[in-house]
Parts: C-alpha cells; sequence; structure tokens
C-alpha cells in the first residue's frame, strides 16, 4: 500500500493497494481460429470490484503472444490473436479499453470498427488514434524520415471521412477518446506555432460531434513536442471542448509538469497513453521493444510515474469524470 499527499489537493488524498504479482503459468498450445481467455487471478477479480465505474484500464493493442497464461488460455500466434483475441482480452476484469493504434497506419473501415464491438461488453469503450494521413506534417519513408510536406496535414474533411464517422458508425456508444497524436514537427512548422495551433483548432472545431452517439466519447490530442505545452494549447482544446491526452513519453516533461494542462481543462475526463519509459531515452522505442519482448513481465519499474498518474485518475474519477 502507498499513501501520498494528492496531487489534486482539492480532492484530498488518495490510498492506492496493489495485490501481488501474478505467477505466469505456461501453457499448451491453441487453437487457430478462436483464443479462450485465462482465467483471472481472484486478486485481480476483488480488485476490479472495488474500482470506480467511470475508470477504464487498458494496452496498446490485444495481439501479443507473450501474454498466454496471463490473457489466453494457451500459445496463439499474433495472426490468430489479431483476428480473434480481442473477445478474450475484453473478458479479464481489469481491461475495459484497449488502444487501437493500427488505425495510425492505416485507416480502418465501419465494419473493421464494428467487428471490434461485437466482441466487448456494452460497458467497455475504445481508444482510437487518427490516421497518420492527417496527424503528421511530413509524408514519411519506410524508415521514419521525413520525405516531404503532407497537405492533408490538419485537414477537417479527411479526419472526420476517414476516421471520426467510420469509427462512430462502427462502434457506436462504445468510442471512448478518438486521439490525435500529432507526430514531431519539422523545424520550419515549429517556429510557425501559432499558425499550428490555429490549423488544429479549426480542425477540432469542424468535426462531427461524438456524444449524441458516443456520450463517453471526447476528442484527445498528444503530442510529441513540447513546444506545444503553452496557454494557447490549453486555449485551443477549450475552445472546441477536446481535451489533452497525457503523453507518457521521454520527448515529453514529466508528468508531474504535464498535469497543469488538466487542471486548466478542469473539469473534464482523463486520457493518458504510456508510451515509453524515460530511461530508454527519445529514440529508444526499438530497443526498448526488443528488452521487453515478449511483454509479460515488468522490466523497468516506475513507481514514480505509476504513482503519480494513479494519484491523478483518482482525483479524477473522485469528482465524477471519466479516466
Amino acid at each position: 500500500m502507498a499513501h501520498q499527499p494528492s496531487l489534486f489537493p482539492e480532492f484530498g488524498d488518495t490510498t492506492i493497494d496493489c495485490p501481488p504479482p501474478v505467477s505466469v503459468v505456461r501453457p499448451l498450445a491453441r487453437s487457430t481460429t478462436s483464443v479462450r481467455p485465462q482465467p483471472p487471478d481472484p486478486a485481480w477479480t476483488a480488485l476490479a470490484h472495488t474500482l470506480p465505474r467511470q475508470l477504464r484500464m487498458g494496452t496498446s493493442s490485444w495481439t501479443y503472444p507473450g501474454w498466454a497464461g496471463l490473457l489466453w488460455d494457451g500459445d496463439y500466434s499474433e495472426t490468430t490473436l489479431s483476428k480473434h483475441g480481442l473477445a478474450a482480452y475484453a473478458r479479464h476484469p481489469l481491461l475495459r479499453t484497449v488502444s487501437v493504434d493500427r488505425n495510425f497506419y492505416r485507416a480502418l473501415s465501419a465494419s473493421q470498427y464494428a467487428a471490434f464491438a461485437a466482441q466487448v461488453p456494452d460497458d467497455f469503450r475504445f481508444v482510437v488514434k487518427a490516421p497518420s494521413l492527417v496527424t503528421d506534417a511530413l509524408v514519411r519513408a519506410e524508415n521514419g524520415r521525413g520525405q516531404q510536406t503532407n497537405a492533408a496535414f490538419l485537414n477537417a474533411g479527411l479526419a472526420a471521412q476517414d476516421f471520426i464517422l467510420p469509427a462512430l458508425e462502427g462502434l457506436g456508444h462504445k468510442v471512448g477518446a478518438l486521439v490525435f497524436q500529432l507526430s514531431p514537427l519539422p523545424p520550419q512548422l515549429l517556429a510557425r506555432m501559432p499558425e499550428v495551433l490555429a490549423r488544429l483548432g479549426r480542425m477540432l472545431a469542424a468535426l462531427p460531434a461524438l456524444r449524441p452517439t458516443a456520450p463517453d466519447g471526447v476528442f484527445a490530442v498528444e503530442v510529441r513536442d513540447p513546444a506545444f505545452l503553452t496557454p494557447d494549447f490549453i486555449t485551443v482544446l477549450r475552445s472546441v471542448g477536446a481535451t489533452y491526452c497525457l503523453g507518457l513519453h521521454p520527448k515529453l516533461p514529466p508528468i508531474g509538469e504535464q498535469l497543469g494542462i488538466l487542471r486548466a481543462l478542469w473539469p473534464g475526463p482523463l486520457v493518458c497513453r504510456w508510451n515509453l519509459n524515460r530511461v530508454h531515452g527519445a529514440y529508444g522505442y526499438e530497443d526498448a521493444r526488443d528488452v521487453y519482448a515478449p511483454f509479460n513481465t515488468i522490466v523497468d519499474p516506475d513507481p514514480d510515474t505509476r504513482l503519480t498518474l494513479a494519484k491523478a485518475v483518482a482525483g479524477t474519477v473522485g469528482r465524477g469524470q471519466n479516466a
């Protein structure tokens, strides 16, 4: 049990209890046409019953074979998990959301979203990343290097057509946060941040409303450039009813230095994507991926960030907002 003063003093102190780590029992290989869930540890089930319903935790994707014995009852291929693993994932008592990151690389259709929605419970919510077509200022080569200016950057029409409308049609009320993760800007745009913010505001203001279809739906903006984190950025988000997605990534300040943005946008939901431990540096994703595989144990604990985030979540849901 850990106890520290709340980061949001007006919400009061928070106490966070965590059950002991779950041991992984390596199971046998299973079917290639269905995925059966691993029965959850009773400690996790008991914990889930104590958590507020406004809190939804989850992961990025559900396709990791290394979760055998944690989420799956056997060894399954990544292909099998991609097609059939979501239903088993959603059976875990602590996993009530998932981030659909694949949409960043290629826009999904309404029917694909509908297939996802059909596999999860009614109170499950999806986090979906916008296609890079509208969130990256550059057209990039396969190695990630920018090749030319992207004329579709922050284009409201494309964002609505290729992202918002298909997600709403397919996921319906199960839409949670639709995240615009803005890729690192080239120097020429960083030098013209007021223009970028104005463009961002125009796009967000022109998007179809989420709430008539998805009462929990929210537009969230995640960035990779600290230059965004200004009062003008907050003004843009507030003016269109969007929120800031806490980005736990080495390219950004630590979480404690980002929470002021959420205070300025209060009241509102908390959306967070924990992308990369700071020990790996701003460009250490590939190295971290190799170290962490098969993703079935905590390799680099970050208790300070975890506790700070837990306290922020507790303060948010304690006042009736989603997180």
